[in-house]
This record gives structure tokens, sequence and C-alpha cells, in this order.
């Protein structure tokens, strides 16, 4: 069961990998804006899809240390960060206060439903994807270690090319 599971996770992920386009699902962000994932852009340069979720702490500590040096990511790179939530339906409410104490400035989505986490073939989080200027998935990356944003970094740096 869990090597197929695995196995349609991958189909999944190399069709949406090869993909020009980010699958379409309408998320709102946490103003309540209704946000359709496959127009996320930025502006032609790279930009980040960070899944995350407030009770898990790999993932606080990733957005945490991209926060301490995302002023000059974006300064260096000029790429933005969607932190997608993966917090569910009922605790959906307790995601905009959590980022606001955090400071955390990334354009923050949620996924209660889990739809565009399914659409990207993410099983846990923290689960993030390097997107190039014109929507391609150019590298993803699951899980966190101290020190592995600056992996994302270099992602994004090889994205610009």
């Amino acid at each position: 069961m869990f090597k197929k599971a695995l196995l349609m996770a991958a189909v999944a992920f190399s069709a949406i990998s090869a993909s020009a386009e980010l699958p379409s699902v309408n998320l709102k962000d946490i103003n309540g804006k209704v946000i359709d994932t496959a127009k996320l852009n930025n502006d032609g340069k790279p930009f980040v899809i960070d899944f995350w979720a407030t009770w898990c702490k790999p993932c606080v500590r990733e957005l945490k240390a991209i926060a301490d040096v995302y002023d000059e990511w974006v300064e260096d790179t000029g790429v933005k960060i969607y932190a997608v939530s993966l917090d569910e339906a009922q605790n959906e409410q307790r995601v905009k206060p959590f980022v606001q104490n955090k400071g955390w400035e990334y354009e923050v989505l949620l996924d209660p439903n889990g739809d565009f986490k399914r659409m990207l073939g993410v099983s846990d989080p923290p689960h993030v994807f390097v997107v190039d200027g014109e929507g391609n998935i150019v590298w993803n990356h699951q899980g966190y270690v101290d020190g592995s944003e600056e992996e994302i970094l270099e992602a994004v740096k090889k994205a610009m090319k």
C-alpha cells in the first residue's frame, strides 16, 4: 500500500515538474482574498512555495531561519516566498496571528483541505519548491535541518539563469 502511494506521488510529481504550469487550486490568503495557484508569480523572477503548518516545529524553524535573511535574499535575487499553511480548517484562524507574531513578511496562503498539497505530491511538511520566472518547478526538497535554507537560496540563484 505504501509503495503504491509512493509510486503514485512520484508519478504525480514528475507530471507536475515536467509541466510549465502550476496546478490551479483556489486558496485564500490570510486576509481572505482568493488566489488561483496557477497564477502565482513574481514578475518574471523566481519564487518559493513553502508548505508548512503551525504545529510543525521543523517548518517553523525553517521559516524563521529564512526570515532572518529574507531581506538579503530579496535584495540579491528578488525572490518572493509563498508560505502555504497546511493547518486544517478548524485551526485556520490561528495562522494569521501566528504569522504576525513571528513578523514573517511572506505571502501566506491557506490550504486547509490539502488540495494544492496533493496536486504537487507533497506528503509531509516542510516541503519547498523553487519555481523559475516562467513558472517551471526547478527544485524541491522535503524536510529541514538547520542550515538547509542555504540550499533553497542556491536553487533560487540557479533559477535566475
